[in-house]
Order: structure tokens, then C-alpha cells, then sequence
């Protein structure tokens, strides 16, 4: 079976590898927010404080 005449051009195959990447690294974006969405504010197991608490727990 034959690839069809636009998969043999060498810049198809660069436009497929980059849209992949693109599409791969969405998806991995998409997870990191959702999952940063999900978790309560000021969860310590995020290991982020906002400075206001910084700064109210040295006063």
C-alpha cells in the first residue's frame, strides 16, 4: 500500500511532528490547570503560600 502524495513531501511529516507536540503539550497544560482549579486555596500539600500568610505568620 502506497502513502498518499502529500505524506511524502518531508514537510508533512514536520507539520504532523509539530502539531503533534503542540497538541501533546495542551493536554499537559490542560491537566496542570484543572488539577491547580481542583485544590482548595492555601492547601498546603500545593507547597505555595500566598505572601499575605508569609506575612502574618513572622508578625
Amino acid at each position: 500500500m502506497a502513502m498518499p502524495p502529500v505524506l511524502q513531501n518531508e514537510g508533512a511529516w514536520i507539520a504532523i511532528g509539530v502539531s503533534l507536540v503542540f497538541v501533546i503539550a495542551a493536554l499537559v497544560m490542560h491537566r496542570v490547570v484543572v488539577k491547580i482549579l481542583k485544590d482548595p486555596p492555601g492547601d498546603p500539600s500545593a507547597g505555595l503560600t500566598h505572601p499575605e500568610e508569609k506575612r502574618s505568620h513572622h508578625e
